[in-house]
């Protein structure tokens, strides 16, 4: 197997470093690429991306921001792996995780693995973020009759062939819902794995809003009523 560790990046100068070097010094089951995508950031970004050279790291960019589901619609028609796996630059996520993920897969147990992150009092931005976040998941498990942990987790690993039949369309945020969705509208139950999180704050480039969950709530509904796709 190949994996694919699909990061986009917008605005990160102070964190990606880190986040590049904490993805490939881990020792992962199987052989790995790490394709990061640019989405238009008018940081130093772009600089920080063009100093580094590793033969498991390519570099996309974007000549403007287009959001999240955009970059990852991006890696993925690039992506040369088995699997894929998204992994944000934020550095709120730990890619020492990422084997726990791969464990599932490589054991033949599924086929779809979810990071399942415990909040705590150290651990997430507000309240509010942790209810939404809730509200989502919960509005998802009432809709397609399931009982997933965490619909929004950034960590999603599956087949790149299996992405790319889901044919995302979100190009911000929503992308997290409209996967999900398809998923569940496709009979495919994600296996959950815990995971390790720390949320950083507004202060620190949390970008995410409360527009996004109303976005999520539609998208899933949305979601429901189609019929289901042939997959990969």
């Amino acid at each position: 197997m190949k994996l694919s560790i699909l990061m986009p990046v917008y605005n990160e100068e102070a964190r990606l470093a880190d986040a590049v070097k904490q993805a490939l010094d881990v020792q992962y089951p199987c052989e790995i690429e790490l394709v990061v995508v640019d989405d238009g950031s008018t940081d130093r970004t772009s600089q920080i991306l063009a100093g580094m050279d590793n033969s498991r790291m390519r570099v996309i960019l974007h000549e403007r921001n287009q959001g999240k589901g955009a970059a990852i619609m991006t890696a993925v028609t690039a992506a040369e792996g088995d699997y894929l796996v998204i992994l944000d630059a934020d550095l709120e996520y730990s890619p020492t995780d990422i084997p726990k993920l791969l464990q599932p897969v490589l054991e033949g147990r599924t086929t779809v693995v979810y990071g399942n992150r415990t909040f705590g009092s150290h651990s997430s931005f507000s309240f509010w973020y942790v209810m939404g976040n809730k509200a989502v998941t919960t509005a998802a498990n009432m809709l397609f009759n399931c009982y997933l942990g965490d619909l929004e987790t950034c960590f999603k690993l599956m087949p790149v062939e299996l992405y790319r039949s889901l044919r995302i369309r979100s190009r911000g945020f929503g992308m997290e819902a409209e996967v999900t969705g398809k998923l569940l509208r496709n009979r495919y139950r994600p296996y959950e794995v815990p995971i390790s999180y720390h949320a950083r704050s507004r202060e620190e480039g949390k970008k995410i809003t409360w527009q996004d969950g109303v976005e999520a709530l539609w998208i899933l509904l949305r979601e429901r009523l189609r019929k289901p796709m042939l997959l990969a």
